[in-house]
């Protein structure tokens, strides 16, 4: 029985269980970086959408990369005149896993 366990819990972690933890996880550090004051998954605030940055970049292979160093470094004049402040306190890990959520977001 502690084998089927085992086993289950390794199968829910590398199917679906994992990326909602990972979606949690990625949610959370937006919220504690002052990223949710200015973008939402779905509509504009001072930002754009997640799901418009999404849409943009889908055909980028480096848009990850691309995003971490936006993220990172801020950006100006890419989505209008408001620039995005820096976040450079944040480590490559935490950068690279909102970028990759931010591309994951759907319209």
């Amino acid at each position: 029985m502690r084998k089927f366990l085992i086993f289950f819990t390794n199968v829910l972690l590398a199917t679906g269980a994992a990326q909602a933890l990972d979606e949690a996880a990625a949610m959370e550090l937006a919220k504690a970086n002052g990223c949710l004051s200015c973008h939402s998954a779905k509509e504009k605030i001072v930002g754009p959408a997640y799901s418009v940055v999404a849409e943009k970049y889908k055909d980028d292979k480096d848009a990850v990369a691309n995003l971490v160093q936006s993220i990172q470094r801020g950006s100006k004049g890419k989505w209008g005149r408001t620039p995005m402040p820096s976040h450079d306190t944040m480590s490559q890990e935490d950068l690279k896993m909102l970028a990759t959520w931010v591309m994951s977001t759907k319209p």
